[in-house]
């Protein structure tokens, strides 16, 4: 019988140099000699006042290499970080073996605040040294994530004032059995924990009314009013395509020469129209007049374009019928009509034919009528109507007709809950009132503006997915805009770390 060599795995002392840990051409080692050499961290120094009296404190670069390597190893919980900095090696040498404790490491991170973005601005400087910005395209994009609010807190003042008032009904009405119990000598089932939930209860409705005593109902920017958070007011309800979420939207604008993250903000609103100019005038000190600025659909708007305009900003920003007009993209609807990417290929080619379109209805533009392809009339619901700025005339089918068709399937795209067909006739060769979309829309529908544009998916995506795929960034775990500004600036100083030393940094 074969023999071999001792597996042993017992606990032993060895002579470990952590220094030597921190391999040459590493993340870790770049990340080692750019806090130490590139960093000016005199401002967070001046936050302790132990010169003479008082404990020593954590080095800020030391607390900063250990929260920028368990960022770049996807680990963001401050008690598996402070774990690692007792087990792991690497954190071990990073740290000079410093091991802070988890509270040390939430309260850094939680206080960082506006010094993040003065140290992502110093590294940047640095990345512009080695020359990997190349100044000449800036692709911006934006991801949504949850955050460290309730979604269930969510309201208008009214609607919150409301679940203040149901929860003091609920108490009182729960104290009112309560006490008939009492006098009728009946032993509750379980006092304790009713006991308990009216306590909850209580608490519940003195912390929103303290709420709203203390803030003022939240209005977009054209005025409506938008719903208010009682855990983190900064937040938003924000549509995606997992459902609804309480969260941020995390932006970013990427260069086109080596993905280098040169603007790095966090807002909290659902719409990311709002946020395209104030990303693209942080990025003054870096751009040119020549860089060109990207950004797919949900940037677009008519005051957007108008702003770049008046900033002298060259900009590519693609309109939501930009693929319906361009011809690379015709066969694109048999790819939207499978339901997911997980669906039974068995029963792909026994679809159904297409869905009807506008061309399938018969529209007089002199009578104002509509008949659809089952033969039935369709009224007009307005003949008026304005869309984008384009006019056009719009048509109802009625539910008499529409719920007994047997075409449903080819004419509602949800014919389980859609009751009647709408269609719309938008008047032919009208030019848009909207000056600059339609300047907007021939830029970008030329050969040209087609070539600049496709560069802009390849430079900003890859970013996005290291910092959510490999990063496993899936939520932010602070509250309050400026925190989770802060925390969205340290993921982006990692993949930005990433790049340097990708590119020799430090060896």
């Amino acid at each position: 019988m074969a023999r071999y060599k001792l597996v042993d795995r017992s606990p032993r002392f060895l002579p470990i140099v952590l220094e030597s840990q921190l391999m040459c051409g590493s993340f870790e080692h770049a990340l080692d000699v750019l806090v130490d050499t590139e960093i000016d961290l005199s401002r967070l120094a001046r936050r302790f006042r132990n010169d003479e009296t008082g404990a020593p404190a954590y080095d800020p670069a030391v607390m900063l290499k250990i929260m920028l390597l368990a960022y770049s190893r996807g680990v963001i919980s401050s008690r598996q970080i402070e774990r690692l900095c007792r087990e792991n090696v690497l954190f071990m040498a990073i740290s000079g073996d410093s091991a802070p404790q988890f509270s040390t490491i939430a309260t850094f991170v939680r206080e960082l605040g506006e010094e993040a973005s003065a140290i992502f601005t110093q590294v940047l400087l640095t990345c512009d040294r080695l020359g990997l910005i190349g100044r000449q395209m800036f692709a911006i994009d934006g991801v949504k994530l949850p955050s460290n609010a309730d979604k269930r807190r969510s309201g208008t003042h009214a609607e919150l004032l409301h679940e203040a008032e149901r929860m003091e009904k609920a108490v009182t009405k729960m104290v009112r059995a309560h006490r008939a119990r009492d006098a009728a000598k009946e032993a509750p089932d379980d006092a304790a924990k009713e006991r308990a939930r009216i306590e909850r209860l209580q608490n519940e409705a003195r912390r929103i009314r303290e709420f709203l005593a203390m803030h003022e109902e939240r209005r977009s920017e054209k005025g409506a009013v938008r719903k208010s958070n009682v855990t983190d007011n900064d937040s938003s309800k924000m549509a995606t395509s997992k459902g609804v979420i309480q969260g941020y939207t995390a932006v970013a604008a990427v260069d086109s020469k080596a993905q280098i993250i040169v603007a790095a903000q966090a807002h909290g609103s659902g719409s990311e129209q709002s946020v395209l100019l104030p990303v693209v005038e942080s990025t003054s000190g870096i751009r040119t007049d020549q860089t060109l600025v990207t950004a797919d659909a949900g940037y677009h708007s008519e005051a957007n374009l108008k702003g770049l305009y008046e900033l002298g900003v060259p900009a590519l920003v693609a309109d939501g019928l930009m693929r319906r007009r361009d011809e690379r993209f015709a066969e694109q609807v048999k790819y939207k009509a499978l339901p997911d990417p997980l669906y039974d290929k068995a029963l792909a080619g026994k679809s159904s034919s297409a869905k009807f379109t506008p061309a399938d209805f018969a529209y007089d533009p002199k009578m104002n009528t509509c008949v659809c392809p089952a033969g039935k009339k369709l009224y007009s619901t307005g003949s008026h109507c304005m869309t984008h700025g384009r006019r056009h005339h719009k048509f109802q089918g009625a539910k008499r007709d529409c719920v007994p068709c047997h075409m449903r399937d080819r004419c509602l795209r949800h014919p389980d809950r859609t009751p009647a067909r709408q269609v719309a006739f938008f008047e032919k060769n009208r030019g848009s009132p909207l000056e600059f979309t339609e300047r907007m829309r021939g830029a970008i529908d030329s050969a040209r503006g087609r070539a600049l544009y496709g560069q802009r998916i390849a430079t900003v995506e890859p970013v996005f997915g290291n910092l959510r795929h490999n990063k496993r960034l899936d939520r932010f775990t602070l509250r309050t805009r400026p925190k989770v500004n802060a925390q969205w600036t340290l993921y982006c100083l990692v993949h930005n770390i990433e790049k340097l030393a990708h590119h020799g940094y430090g060896r």
